[in-house]
């Protein structure tokens, strides 16, 4: 009996605001047969620091976040706020 587990993103998704949303799924294998699966999500906001996140979604990130959608992000939250 060998028992393996393995993890990968397998789902990264960018909403209109450009927040990132990212799915961590780990499974355990044995003798190449799954047996068990679990999901973290995490999400990032534009401008966010990315440090430790995995280096796929940190490329997803570094395309989707312009000056001017880092920019959007930041006024709509400013807004929020002033309404509050």
């Amino acid at each position: 009996m060998s028992l393996t587990k393995t993890t990968n993103i397998d789902q990264i998704t960018v909403t209109e605001n450009g927040t990132v949303l990212y799915r961590e799924a780990t499974r355990i294998m044995e003798d190449g047969n799954q047996i068990s699966q679990t999901y973290h999500r995490s999400s990032l906001t534009p401008g966010q620091d990315l440090t430790g996140v995995p280096a796929n979604v940190v490329a997803i990130c570094n395309a989707a976040w312009t000056p001017e959608v880092i920019a959007a992000y930041q006024a709509q939250v400013a807004a929020q706020q002033a309404g509050a």
